[in-house]
């Protein structure tokens, strides 16, 4: 298994990373990209606990979600199953279980300040803290996929479901998106990875 893990995590994070994965006996499974989630946790009826990530992922994104994902059964096991699954019990094992890989040896040094502030108060999705975000995205295979703050104002797009929308206004940290079918209203990220569309 860590020599698995070598080819997803940082070299100085898979000692430290099986040790948790043994420690806590996770069955990981590494599947093909899901649009929807990077990764999830989840107990089977055989009490195993099972844990998939994305191996689409970069390497540290890859390390940030395998590490969320563990919190979640570390923080059920410590605060029992009727804690809410992104409540303070999850953030704060999250955070102490993350710490010891916010370091020069496992992340980039422009990386980690970002990481560090993004841990006071960590959310349920990496990608809704915006600048960091985008910090690991440049860790990503190229794509040609541009993202919502980048394209004009009435741009056309398309996101990965095929829905096409017309990008508005930014309302607070969102831009607001018209679906050409529906008409309804939808608030995109402005890291949001589209496809844009000609005109």
């Amino acid at each position: 298994m860590s020599e698995t893990l070598a080819k997803y995590i940082p070299d100085h994070a898979v000692k430290p990373a099986f040790e948790l994965i043994v420690t806590h006996r996770v069955h990981l499974k590494i599947v093909n990209e899901r649009a929807t989630r990077h990764g999830d946790y989840r107990k089977a009826m055989n009490g195993k606990h099972e844990i998939t990530v994305n191996g689409s992922l970069n390497k540290y994104r890859f390390l940030i979600t395998l590490i969320h994902e563990i919190a979640h059964l570390v923080a059920f096991e410590k605060f029992g199953r009727n804690i809410k699954p992104h409540g303070n019990e999850w953030k704060y094992t999250f955070q102490q279980l993350m710490v010891p890989y916010i370091r020069p040896e496992i992340f980039p040094g422009h990386l980690l300040p970002l990481l560090a502030r993004h841990f006071r108060n960590p959310s349920a999705s990496s990608d809704t803290d915006t600048t960091l975000s985008l910090a690991l995205k440049q860790f990503d295979a190229q794509n040609d996929k541009n993202y919502i703050f980048e394209i004009p104002y009435d741009s056309v797009f398309r996101i990965q479901n095929g829905k096409i929308f017309k990008k508005g206004a930014l309302r607070i940290k969102r831009y607001e998106c018209v679906e050409i079918n529906s008409g309804r209203m939808y608030l995109f990220n402005p890291n949001a990875e589209v496809e844009l569309l000609p005109s």
